[in-house]
């Protein structure tokens, strides 16, 4: 059975993704890390009870402790064959607004984090295969005026995963990226009280798309950074469709 360890778990995006992976059969470990303790504690309330949960509530700005709990998991479960980067940090303000303080924490949360457990998860990873998400953002992609260090952080990110697929093939691999659009989180909360949640892009709707990259299906979609926007059902609908015709492809040449 494998091992997944999902960071920025304790909500939102990442705490929709810890469910819908305690769904399935071939996972039985899964690790959460984030900074809120009681946050992580809900979410593992609300996973698959039959599935083994660990919570660790930690800065993963901290890199020496991130260092150790991968150690600690890679040992106990004798590697790590899933590694989810879903935390991420936001606070918008236009260049002139933007201290050097707040540049610093958002790279070392969106980029910096990411990195570090990233390296040390594929020292693990790197003697069984495996496969890595990164959660990056359509901010990463298009002109995002008064977000200066989030949108570029994420940019970032997307450069990351797509010289990671190419630099960690060679030991069986796969490095995927998913770029939300609006998504009904506590962030979007934040920045747009007036806005019906109900009318955009759930957590649960990106959990399921990430599923289905996940799944075996012998894709090619590592290496590049996938939209999810309004219609999420739509991309795991074209996930699987593009995994029957390489299937069918394979048949052929074959």
């Amino acid at each position: 059975m494998k091992t997944c360890m999902i960071s920025g778990a304790s909500r939102g995006i990442g705490r929709a993704i810890a469910i819908r992976l305690s769904e399935r059969d071939d996972i039985q470990n899964l690790v959460l890390l984030a900074r809120d303790e009681n946050e992580l504690k809900e979410t593992k309330r609300l996973m698959n009870s039959e599935k083994n949960v660990e919570i660790y509530p930690v800065d993963l700005t901290q890199g020496e402790r991130i260092e150790e709990i991968v150690k600690e998991t890679g040992n106990r479960y004798g590697g790590i064959h899933f590694l989810l980067n879903v935390a991420g940090y936001a606070e918008p303000k236009s260049l002139l607004e933007t201290t050097l303080e707040n540049w610093e924490t958002t790279y070392q949360v969106n980029v910096q984090s990411v990195f570090v457990i990233t390296r040390e998860v594929v020292k693990w990873m790197k003697k069984t295969g495996g496969k890595i998400l990164n959660v990056a953002s359509t901010a990463g992609m298009s002109s995002r005026p008064g977000w200066i260090a989030y949108a570029s952080s994420k940019a970032a990110l997307i450069s990351m995963s797509n010289t990671l697929s190419d630099e960690l093939a060679e030991y069986g691999i796969k490095v995927y990226c998913v770029s939300p659009g609006r998504c009904a989180t506590d962030l979007r909360r934040t920045l747009a009280p007036d806005e019906d949640q109900s009318k955009i892009m759930q957590p649960e709707d990106v959990a399921d798309v990430v599923h289905s990259l996940l799944a075996d299906h012998g894709l090619c979609l590592d290496g590049q950074n996938m939209i999810i926007r309004q219609q999420p059902n739509y991309y795991e609908k074209q996930v699987k469709l593009v995994a029957a015709e390489q299937l069918q492809d394979q048949s052929v040449t074959a």
